[in-house]
């Protein structure tokens, strides 16, 4: 698949104990981390893998921890990953892979075999099946969107978060694979899975929730592991995670899935009804919270539906593209020109995103991306923030992190939902004391 030419955020992460001391248990701390935003020149849209029976994303958000790694420790720049499971470090250098973990050089490194139960029954989730290699260990693949791809063997190995040893990490160590983007791949070593599956990184850390919050004003910006109990921070309201234990071909049962019920343009909530937003008898059709895709996409006739009540409102407002040919990033074709001398937007209808028991409110800026380097007539050109996930080949709503910005989001494992609320992330990192 084809780099699209649009900026795209790095959010480079830096762990930090918290002061607080926040207890979870008696060996664990909240663990508060910095969010810093970096712009990239290229990146890449969500699309459904061929080669599985489920829907993952190659993210075009690239979120990085700096870790260690082993025994003696080795520094290691993992991506996270919330769309999937698998943990996964380089362990081979290669031209494009020049950040490696070097497995020979640990004492606590110990590879997987075949016949153990991490192989035979935890890697039953994993959207490539684990298959035993030729020393007989447990041989793991991974897959992504863009044709990227990894092999190497599971391996259990130390992995230090902040001060704590964690011995016992499950993770792939690869020695092989193929990267359409090995500039950006080569300054990282692998990618930290965060997903609901039992190998995921969280999953194994023990942690019962995650939260996260970008800021929308500057690059600042806060990833916390743990309980997030701040006198600061409003409640949260709660939606709860759609879960269906059967397998289903197009449903992947270990993303974070909420359920959709009804959009608002203003006030106006749009005439469908809550059954195209249920997944189908596939799977089809479910939404998922994705911190890894940049925009939020739409199952066609919702998009559709959402399109044209823009349009209908935004009538005398904005002047429309009207290019049927200009498709931004292969899903966005509702586009307006903007005066170059315009400094700033007008004030523009807000989208309602109406889920059980929550509401994503989109309004301001966050409703309209200025495509880069693009002019026509004297006038810059923004497209609307929402695109049809059927122009991309996928089957799901996804919600993506540019709609996502000025928002404490809990992803709760335990009592399996997500909570949102409200906040200027800017501030929220300024009263952590993180440097921002």
């Amino acid at each position: 698949m084809a780099y699209l030419h649009s900026l795209l955020l790095q959010l480079i992460i830096f762990l930090i104990m918290n002061q607080t001391q926040v207890s979870l248990c008696a060996t664990q701390k909240t663990l508060i981390l910095s969010l810093k935003t970096q712009t990239l020149p290229h990146g890449l849209v969500p699309k459904r893998l061929n080669t599985t029976n489920k829907i993952s994303f190659h993210h075009n958000v690239t979120l990085t921890v700096t870790l260690t790694v082993g025994s003696p420790p080795q520094s290691v720049t993992m991506v996270l990953d919330t769309g999937s499971e698998l943990s996964w470090l380089h362990c081979k250098k290669t031209q494009n892979f020049n950040s490696i973990f070097n497995p020979l050089s640990s004492k606590s490194y110990s590879p997987t075999p075949c016949s153990s139960p991490v192989c035979r029954t935890r890697t039953r989730t994993l959207p490539i099946p684990a298959s035993c290699d030729q020393n007989k260990l447990c041989h793991a693949t991974v897959s992504y969107a863009d044709a990227s791809s990894m092999e190497g063997n599971l391996a259990s190995e130390t992995f230090y978060i902040g001060n704590s040893a964690r011995p016992g990490t499950v993770f792939g160590c690869m020695d092989t694979g193929f990267s359409s983007n090995s500039d950006e791949d080569s300054k990282t070593t692998g990618l930290m899975g965060l997903n609901r599956g039992s190998l995921s990184f969280i999953t194994q850390m023990g942690f019962p929730k995650f939260s996260y919050c970008i800021s929308g004003r500057d690059s600042s910006g806060v990833l916390l592991f743990g309980e997030a109990s701040f006198s600061w921070l409003q409640p949260l309201n709660y939606t709860p995670l759609i879960q269906i234990t059967d397998p289903l071909p197009y449903f992947d049962r270990v993303a974070y899935t909420v359920q959709l019920e009804g959009i608002k343009v203003s006030e106006k909530v749009l005439p469908l009804p809550k059954s195209v937003f249920v997944p189908d008898h596939t799977g089809a059709g479910q939404t998922m919270v994705d911190s890894g895709t940049q925009f939020t996409f739409l199952l066609g006739p919702v998009y559709t539906a959402l399109k044209n009540e823009y349009m209908q409102q935004t009538k005398g407002i904005l002047t429309l593209l009207n290019d049927p040919n200009f498709v931004f990033q292969g899903a966005m074709d509702l586009c307006y020109l903007v005066p170059l001398n315009r400094p700033i937007l007008p004030q523009l209808p807000k989208v309602s995103l109406m889920f059980r028991g929550a509401e994503m409110v989109v309004s301001g800026e966050r409703l309209m991306y200025r495509v880069p380097g693009m002019v026509r007539g004297g006038n810059s050109v923004y497209c609307f923030t929402f695109g049809n996930s059927d122009l991309l080949g996928t089957e799901a709503f996804v919600i993506g992190h540019h709609h996502q910005q000025n928002l404490w989001i809990e992803f709760d494992l335990v009592k399996s939902r997500v909570g949102l609320a409200e906040v200027r992330c800017d501030l929220a990192g300024q009263k952590l004391g993180l440097g921002v």
